[in-house]
């Protein structure tokens, strides 16, 4: 067993004979690597694609058209990316068996690269080559996941298969409204997919930030009280049905349930207690990324009833405010994790921490301050380079170079 203090991982049976493996390159050993690091790389570059697109800087012929391109690559080629290197990584810890690795992990990352790749190419090749080079990752991710977690019995986990799936499904409705050009289905099923991705990050928040809390800033651990844990979870899985567009609900209801959640989760963080986290960086970012999934949820509700503030500003609260937040801190903390390495950061990363906030601050509410949209765009993309830079200029060493003795 090794114990870096939050990770546990069965390696080998010492009782058993030994044989002869053949260990794969450190890059394609666990599928944070290839998967954090290149969603980090791809983020940057399609987003200073966007930043052009959209200040007239240039154009390029992308499929889907540039708004799709832009709203499909950032839910679907870098979150739920990550969210597949983190799974395909947790599941070695939850189960004890060898997860993706090696040659059948490195297939799985060419048919992402190759998909990214293929956007690029719509008048060279089919829409139906390009279609299938993109859905085909969450499913396969899907499968690899659920042999391990079927194989070990672990049941609680299983969650995570029709998740992936849903989100498989929420693709291929948004490849349809991509050729179709369907504008109404593109939305509903962005909208769903940023709703389901906000259901994965409420579900491993509960899990996992008190104890990143208790651990990170030795204090003792917040105990987590059933019936919340309950209705956070029932309140998040309201919210993802009534805001996916699926079900004609009122405008009124769908408000309620949105702050309903939006208390449950306002709670829920409270409790957390975030001002023991303000000298731990790794600690309050994850703390920050709730709560703005907690003033997204809120948003959200009061888009559907009031002109207080859009839909938009409501889903940059939960992609930008929310996801990116988190994701660069749990990328930061499970890489250094999985690598034998203290699970600390230095001033590098603090500072690209509060760039992603930063980010985040300009894009929801830029435009209360800065008239020409244009700008507002073109700071939040700085402050998104710097942040995931920062990450990219830190880890790629680490996520490259073999596990620290």
């Amino acid at each position: 067993m090794i114990n870096n203090g939050e990770t546990m991982l069965k390696i080998s049976d010492p009782s058993k004979p030994k044989k002869a493996i053949k260990q794969p390159i450190a890059f394609l050993e666990f599928a944070f690597r290839p998967f954090f690091l290149f969603a980090s790389i791809f983020s940057i570059v399609s987003l200073l694609i966007w930043n052009g697109i959209m200040t007239g800087n240039f154009s390029i012929d992308l499929y889907g058209g540039s708004l799709w391109w832009h709203i499909h690559e950032m839910l679907f080629a870098f979150a739920a990316t990550v969210i597949v290197g983190f799974l395909l990584t947790a599941v070695q810890n939850w189960t004890g068996l060898r997860s993706l690795h090696g040659k059948w992990l490195g297939i799985l990352f060419i048919i992402w690269l190759l998909a990214r790749i293929a956007m690029f190419l719509p008048q060279t090749l089919p829409n139906s080559l390009i279609m299938v080079l993109d859905i085909a990752f969450l499913p396969l991710a899907a499968i690899a996941l659920a042999q391990l977690i079927i194989k070990a019995k672990l049941w609680r986990n299983l969650m995570f298969i029709p998740i992936l799936l849903a989100m498989s499904v929420t693709n291929a409705f948004l490849h349809y409204a991509a050729v179709n050009y369907d504008s109404t289905l593109m939305t509903n099923a962005s909208t769903f997919m940023v709703l389901l991705i906000t259901l994965v990050m409420c579900i491993m928040g509960g899990r996992v930030f008190p104890m990143f809390t208790a651990n990170g800033t030795q204090t003792p651990r917040v105990n987590a009280i059933p019936l919340l844990e309950k209705c956070s979870i029932a309140s998040i899985l309201l919210a993802v049905i009534a805001g996916s567009g699926v079900l004609n609900l009122p405008a009124t209801i769908i408000s309620i349930l949105f702050f309903s959640a939006a208390l449950i989760h306002g709670y829920r963080v409270y409790r957390w207690k975030f001002s023991v986290t303000l000298k731990t960086p790794l600690v309050w970012s994850l703390h920050i990324s709730y709560w703005c999934i907690v003033l997204g949820l809120l948003m959200f509700g009061l888009s559907k009833i009031t002109t207080l503030v859009t839909h938009s500003q409501a889903i940059h609260t939960l992609t930008v405010g929310a996801m990116a937040t988190m994701i660069l801190s749990m990328i930061s903390r499970v890489s250094l994790g999985h690598t034998g390495r203290m699970i600390v950061v230095g001033k590098t990363m603090t500072i690209a921490f509060f760039a992603i906030i930063f980010a985040f601050l300009t894009r929801v509410f830029g435009n209360y301050f800065i008239a020409n949209y244009g700008d507002v765009l073109s700071l939040t993309v700085l402050f998104w380079v710097i942040g995931f830079g920062l990450f990219i200029i830190v880890y790629t060493p680490i996520l490259l170079k073999p596990r620290a003795q």
